[in-house]
């Protein structure tokens, strides 16, 4: 059974363009589909132990890589002397968590979403394409990995961090997706980590 499963991640790794991805399953999952055209109140609020914050954090990565914790639901942009900047993050799903290693092939500001296939196979009743705004599922910002359809990207749904339920991409809410990609520039280092993977 572990061959069939290293030889199905390795062909799935061929298939999004040669990068080096494992799938991995979350320990749990919440039940929130994507709103495209909901804007959350100016009050939303997530969880202290979700919002932005410098933190002790042993890494053998140089300063300026960002390295994904998805069993942790968290994100950190390493400083270097064992600190980083530690982000809530959103999730994959059942079956649309993986690891591996990228980097940050392009970035866009308010970017406009046009949903993958998968996507619209499990929520038919999204829209083919929708304008960057307020309203879009894909937030304020998105840092697109690899040749990959994954993304850092910001979120309309701020009560979604620290949760799984994306299709693969890691979302976080719009102020913390605008300080991460006024911090890193395009070709930086991600690291994407789950515990049934390390």
């Amino acid at each position: 059974m572990r061959r069939y499963l290293s030889l199905a991640a390795m062909l799935f790794a061929v298939a999004v363009g040669g990068s080096p991805l494992v799938r991995a399953q979350p320990a749990g999952e919440m039940k929130i589909d994507d709103q495209p055209g909901y804007v959350p109140a100016a009050n939303e609020k997530m969880p202290a132990a979700y919002q932005r914050q410098a933190v002790f954090f042993r890494s053998s990565a140089p300063a300026g890589t960002i390295v994904v914790h998805t069993s942790e639901h968290f994100m950190y942009l390493v400083q270097g002397n064992n600190r980083a900047l530690r982000y809530g993050i959103g999730v994959g799903r059942d079956g649309f968590q993986w690891a591996g290693l990228l980097k940050i092939s392009r970035k866009s500001e308010w970017p406009d979403w046009t949903p993958p296939q998968e996507m619209i196979e499990h929520q038919p009743y999204l829209p083919r394409w929708m304008a960057g705004g307020p309203g879009n599922p894909l937030g304020a910002r998105a840092l697109y990995l690899g040749g990959t359809v994954y993304r850092i990207h910001g979120t309309n749904q701020p009560h979604t961090i620290g949760q799984a339920v994306s299709s693969g991409c890691f979302r976080l809410v719009n102020n913390d997706v605008i300080d991460l990609y006024d911090r890193v520039p395009v070709g930086t280092n991600v690291v994407i980590r789950h515990a049934a993977s390390l």
